[in-house]
């Protein structure tokens, strides 16, 4: 019964981000040739499911190994000359920095390297790989047609994450204002 409960939570989670989704194919194909584009997390799905299991069992409404991310404030900005990370994460630290209360994938990058693959079905495949940063080793952006998609970080002193969530158009900030 609960293998089946899981399994009808999970379709419907997927469901939802289907629904989520903002983008259609010429703007998703637009989005990934431009290589301006961003990646906005909704369910984190870590790793270490039996230890997380664990912890969210003790709370009310507690859903198996998936987290539902509020809000649009957990992103991967992708420009042609930076790479910006701002997700939670969830999950085993092989290795902390003491002293450091930072427990996210928090970085930004001007040097990395960019790969961008056509999916056979449909899609793309992105991987990143940032050369400046300590903690993160790679990031694979797999995207939809339709603007949904799964980012997988993978990081040396962590085990890896996994987010679903959907791509969408940067937001330009324009300052109207006019100077003095």
């Amino acid at each position: 019964m609960k293998t089946l409960k899981n399994t009808l939570l999970l379709v419907i989670m997927f469901v939802a981000v289907q629904v989520s989704a903002q983008t259609d194919k010429e703007t998703t194909t637009k989005l990934v040739e431009a290589q301006t584009l961003v990646f906005n997390a909704t369910t984190a799905l870590p790793m270490a499911n039996m230890d997380i299991n664990k912890v969210m069992q003790r709370f009310p409404g507690a859903q198996g190994g998936a987290i539902q991310l509020n809000g649009s404030q957990y992103q991967l900005k992708i420009a042609k000359d930076s790479v910006e990370a701002y997700l939670p994460y969830y999950g085993r630290a092989y290795s902390v920095n003491i002293g450091s209360n930072d427990s996210g994938i928090k970085f930004k990058s001007k040097d990395f390297t960019y790969k961008t693959e056509k999916k056979k079905k449909g899609g793309w495949i992105i991987t990143i790989r940032p050369k400046d940063t300590k903690d993160v080793q790679s990031l694979t952006l797999s995207v939809g047609e339709k603007g949904y998609a799964v980012l997988n970080v993978n990081s040396n002193y962590r085990q890896a994450i996994a987010f679903n969530g959907f791509i969408s158009e940067p937001v330009t900030s324009s300052n109207s204002a006019p100077a003095k």
